[in-house]
């Protein structure tokens, strides 16, 4: 168990390709799978390895994740010793400068009697065993070790950071452009010490040159000994509504459902005392995951349906994703398409996206026309 290490989760991904599912929460806190956040994945993970102080550093529009996260209770953090840290709620540029970030809450790492570090972010969901990570970390003695995965190289990728590799270790790191058949695209996990991040944060202030640490790694990988690991379970990237659409629907296959919810541990979340979902005479449900609370009267199919939604009869949900607290109307047709929360579809509407570029209904709206 990782009990000399302490989590660093840090919320800068870029959403500007997300932006209609984050428009009033970060990307971290977006439903994902019906009944999860995208954070769950990643504090679970390091919870399942033993991993007891958990610190997360968030840019704004913080109040879902608060909401959700809480005192840090479903994933036994809420602790008189270690415990559940959030910081900088209203930081304008953690997306660019997270070096900021941690220069005004040092004191976290200094009062912190851990002497490792892992540190990532929120948007890649997958289960991982951290554990045999940390053993490879520390058995090769490298001053950071960053987790890949060897990918098909497709647009939920594009953007993220491809790591260049010899022999086991990391000579270089640049972007995926869509190049390729193949790249080693990074899980945007990375072990080191508590004494090389809090340089390497020191460095970056110092030179002016990098404004994140995950920058100076990259920009540094030939002074210092930085290792890869590989991955090789199932791995998505959100990173715009595509790949949120697509994660979404490789959760519906068994397997992979199985692998992200119990393979290395339990994916934990914040629970809701909610009745069964009602299903009603004449309702159809195939292939699909129905949360709590709802009430279905019509046809839903490949869907993930969130909780405390009404769907009415004759209505029909196809290849669609449906957040809490929606409205479907009679008669209306749905496919490919993404509902934020607190929705309502009047009567007889029809929406029908693409499965590359599925249509989405920003939180709240009516569609009525």
């Amino acid at each position: 168990m990782l009990r000399d290490y302490m989590g660093v989760i840090l919320l800068n991904e870029d959403e500007s390709n997300i932006r209609s599912l984050t428009l009033n929460r970060p990307l971290a806190s977006i439903p994902i799978f019906g009944r999860y956040r995208v954070i769950d994945f990643v504090l679970s993970n390091m919870v399942n390895s033993g991993i007891t102080n958990v610190g997360i550093f968030v840019e704004r529009n913080s109040r879902s994740l608060v909401d959700h996260i809480g005192t840090g209770k479903p994933w036994d953090l809420n602790r008189k010793i270690d415990g559940l840290f959030i910081f900088n709620h209203t930081l304008k540029r953690l997306v660019e400068e997270d070096v900021n970030a941690f220069k005004y809450n040092m004191e976290y790492f200094f009062r912190s009697k851990k002497e490792k570090v892992v540190l990532s972010r929120s948007r890649m969901i997958c289960n991982i065993n951290l554990e045999e990570i940390a053993k490879e970390h520390e058995r090769s003695g490298a001053d950071v070790t960053i987790v890949y995965k060897k990918v098909n190289n497709d647009e939920m990728f594009l953007n993220c950071e491809v790591l260049n590799i010899d022999n086991g270790k990391v000579v270089g790191v640049g972007k995926n452009l869509g190049m390729g058949d193949t790249i080693n695209v990074s899980m945007e996990i990375f072990f080191m010490s508590k004494e090389f991040l809090i340089q390497a944060i020191y460095k970056c202030m110092q030179d002016g040159i990098c404004s994140s640490v995950m920058e100076y790694v990259s920009k540094h990988v030939r002074n210092h000994d930085v290792r890869a690991y590989e991955f090789k379970g199932y791995l998505g990237c959100i990173n715009s509504v595509s790949s949120y659409y697509k994660v979404s629907m490789d959760f519906l296959n068994g397997d992979v459902m199985q692998e992200l919810c119990s393979k290395n541990g339990n994916i934990y979340t914040k629970s809701y005392d909610s009745p069964p979902t009602k299903y009603l005479n004449g309702c159809s449900i195939t292939n699909s995951i129905m949360a709590s609370g709802s009430i279905v009267k019509g046809l839903v199919s490949n869907s993930i349906i969130g909780r405390r939604v009404i769907i009415e009869e004759g209505a029909e949900v196809i290849d669609s994703i449906v957040f809490s607290r929606c409205i479907i109307g009679k008669n209306v047709k749905l496919k490919n398409v993404i509902i934020d929360k607190n929705v309502i579809i009047e009567d007889d509407k029809v929406l029908i996206g693409d499965n590359k570029y599925p249509i989405v209904i920003e939180k709240g709206s009516r569609i009525h026309l």
